[in-house]
Order: structure tokens, then sequence, then C-alpha cells
């Protein structure tokens, strides 16, 4: 099979006709062999009753329907694991994203060697305060962080070897930093392109203005999760372990200073009221605390069950 289209979804219902009469010529155009995968992702309009509509009058239609709203990542992991097809593109099911791209990126991982082409909406037609701003500042910010360089992150256009897809686990809310992951996976290959972004034609969009403030705390949680998420140890550890250091030594000075005095007849002013002895203390705690954490950590990490967390409800 040439090709899986994954489309995660939620409240679509106007738009899945529409979107499905256009990948299908696309597919056709093209000579595809492909299969169309829907996650709704608990939507609570008729857009369930839409695809097993669809997937009756289309054997290529297959759907998957969460029990409630888990979110985009896990309906991406949830689509990742039922796609067949040797290159797995994703899009959104609001007819932003537009499937005449498809055919090119196909072309760039099959006979370019990419393992994952991401969308890049260099024109949008998004607002200017409220998405087009935050997002290149996002962007900027995950290039700095993750090395991937990209222009944008966070476009649900992308196209992937099967390999990749099958490789990386997307999980909590780390759909935005796909790419990331992929390369954190060891896929290198990895590319952009420019693609046409639309104005929405029906509804409205689906996330609010929290997506960019989680979205920056999930950038700090790959950045950590890139660099010590196999090895916590090696964080709280050296952390801890530094900073116990510093609290012996400051109890040590404590010590020198109160032999010295008693050494040369000196009134000596009592431990407790030496400053000294609260950095001390208060760094040899934190010091362990911090060592504690990242042997928990290490523990947690040995020992973790990979338990799905999305449950569905229908598959077709």
């Amino acid at each position: 099979m040439n090709l899986s289209i994954v489309i995660p979804l939620l409240n679509e219902e106007e738009s899945l006709t529409e979107l499905h009469e256009w990948i299908v010529s696309v597919m056709n155009t093209n000579n595809y062999t492909y299969e169309i995968i829907f996650i709704d992702d608990g939507s609570t309009d008729s857009s369930w009753e839409k695809i097993q509509t669809l997937s009756k009058t289309n054997p290529n239609v297959k759907g998957i329907r969460f029990f409630r709203n888990y979110g985009k990542s896990q309906a991406l992991h949830a689509g990742f694991a039922k796609a067949q097809g040797d290159v797995i593109i994703t899009m959104d099911a609001d007819l932003q994203d537009s499937p005449e791209e498809i055919p090119e990126m196909h072309d760039l991982i099959v006979n370019k060697g990419y393992q994952l082409i991401s969308g890049w909406k260099k024109k949008r037609y998004d607002s200017v305060i409220s998405k087009n701003l935050p997002s290149k500042l996002f962007n900027w910010a995950a290039r700095k962080t993750s090395g991937v360089k990209l222009h944008d992150f966070n476009c649900g256009l992308k196209a992937y070897k099967k390999s990749v897809v099958k490789n990386i686990e997307v999980s909590g809310e780390m759909h935005r930093y796909i790419p990331v992951l992929v390369k954190n996976a060891g896929f290198n290959k990895i590319g952009e392109k420019v693609v046409l972004h639309q104005a929405r034609k029906y509804g409205n969009t689906k996330f609010g203005i929290e997506r960019f403030i989680n979205g920056f705390l999930d950038l700090i949680t790959i950045w950590f999760i890139s660099r010590f998420g196999k090895r916590p140890m090696h964080l709280f550890g050296a952390l801890g372990v530094l900073m116990f250091i510093i609290g012996f030594l400051a109890a040590l000075y404590i010590g020198f200073i109160k032999l010295y005095k008693l050494y040369n007849h000196e009134p000596a002013i009592l431990v407790t009221d030496n400053p000294w002895f609260y950095i001390a203390l208060a760094t040899m705690v934190i010091g362990t605390q911090l060592f504690l954490a990242g042997f928990l950590g290490e523990i947690i990490l040995r020992t973790k069950n990979n338990e799905k967390q999305y449950k569905i409800s229908e598959t077709l």
C-alpha cells in the first residue's frame, strides 16, 4: 500500500465529506493505493456517523472512535498503530490542509530518501495576534532548544516513512514536537516543504490561547526528555551531589571557626547564630532530595509500563 492518511478530528461533521472526496480525487489521479484513517477524538456532533457512512461507500476508509476527548497526540498514536502504508500522511480535518500537497510529499519520502517531511504554512490565514505571532515565537524557541531547523513544528500536514511512525511514542501533548521525537529516535533525514494554508471553511478552531502556554511548558519537557529522559540521575544526581558538597564545605567552615575560637580562647557564638549553619543545612537537605529524585527517576524509568493513554470505543 502506498499511503496511509491519518486524520485526527474533533467535531468536524461539516468538512468530512468534502475532505474525503478531495483526498479520493488526489489518490485516483495519482493511482495510489491508500487508506484513510479517521480518528474521532470524542466528538459530540455527528462526525462518527459521517465516518461510518464514508466507510460503507469506500472500503479504503477506516475509523477509530475514542470514548472521550483524549487529545491530538493520543489520536495520532492510535492512527500510527493502525496505519499500514509505506508512507504515512497526517493532516487536519478542517480543510485548512490541502490534499494536493500529498503527491510531492510522498515523492520526497520515496524518491529523495527523507524520513520526515514537515509542512510549512509560510502564508497563514489565522489571526496575527492570537496565532501568527505566538506561533513564530514558539517555533523560534523550539528550533533553539531542539536543534531541529524547521519553520513550522506544529503544522498538521506531515509525511513519514513507515518505520518512523512505528518507532516513536506520541503521548501527552507532544504532537507539537513530533520532529524532535523523530530526531531523538535516530531519524535524521528531516525535511520541510512549503504548503498551502487555507482559511477555515466550517466551524471554529478547537484550540485556545492556552495551547501556547502548554506548548512552551511542553517545550521544557521535551528538552529535558531529549537530554536526560534516559538518565535522570545525570541531572538530579549531579545537582544533588553539588548541593551536598556546598553544604558539607559550609559545615566544615563552621566547625573550623568554632575550633579556631576555642583554640585562641576567644568567645564563641552559638552555632545556630551563624548564618552559615542555615546555608549548610538547607543545601545538604536540598542536595539529598535532588539525589533521591534522580534515584527514583531511574527506578521509575526501569519499571514503567507503556499503558495506552486512551480507550477506543469503536473501530471500522
